[in-house]
């Protein structure tokens, strides 16, 4: 089976425990104000590549990853869960740990077998509200909360990701109400407040864009501390 495949990180390390290779695949249905990867939208037929070839250019790497995994992302990963499932059979036959970078959109049959090959999850948990969710990123805060539902019920590490964008989401209020909504779910381990950062203006500006935050301050560190200190 083949897949579209945008690049593949070799040594990671923000992405999951440990040194780590990120494969970043195409296609998204969303349309964050602040993504940073508006290159991945779209699937290309240029960046068609099957799943054997790509899962042996990852193994390639095992020497630097073996103690860390594999981390799918995007884009939405789950667009491609049939694939991206293909390669973990793969990857798991050198018994890497696989992580899934998702935004948690999409909860069909196929990424609910995705999950299967899954040892964790990193979940965007983008905004607090579902009128924030419509205005912002495109998508449903429900859908978020059904797919954290979902990992609860089967048992999978997941690690919360919120990025904190300066005037929209970073009142004490907003981290609080983050907090709210995810104590109950006993399978969340961690929990990261990720900073605003308009490094992808360049790429915006390349493909012709207006990047929908122009203007916007990055995140200031310190403040973002205090913040993390609320979860």
């Amino acid at each position: 089976m083949k897949g579209y495949v945008h690049s593949l990180q070799s040594m990671g390390t923000v992405d999951g425990p440990g040194v780590r290779a990120v494969l970043f695949t195409e296609g998204c249905p969303l349309r964050c104000a602040y993504c940073h990867n508006p290159d991945t939208w779209e699937m290309k037929e240029e960046s068609l590549v099957g799943a054997e070839e790509i899962a042996e250019r990852i193994i390639r790497l095992y020497p630097y990853i073996k103690n860390g995994g594999v981390t799918f992302s995007g884009g939405e990963p789950c667009v491609q869960a049939e694939f991206l499932y293909e390669v973990a059979l793969l990857l798991k036959e050198k018994k890497l740990h696989i992580a899934l970078d998702t935004s948690g959109c999409i909860l069909d049959e196929s990424t609910k077998k995705l999950l299967t090959a899954t040892d964790m999850v990193l979940l965007d948990v983008k905004m607090t509200s579902e009128e924030d969710y419509g205005k912002y990123i495109g998508g449903s805060l429900g859908k978020t909360m059904d797919f954290l539902g979902y990992l609860e019920k089967k048992g999978i590490e997941t690690h919360i990701r919120h990025v904190v964008v300066p005037g929209i989401n970073d009142t004490e209020e907003d981290i609080k109400k983050l907090r709210e909504l995810i104590s109950p779910y006993t399978c969340v381990s961690k929990t990261e407040l990720l900073p605003f950062r308009t490094l992808c203006l360049e790429k915006y500006e390349n493909m012709g864009i207006e990047f929908p935050l122009k203007g916007t301050e990055q995140m200031d560190k310190e403040r973002l501390q205090k913040l993390a200190e609320l979860i």
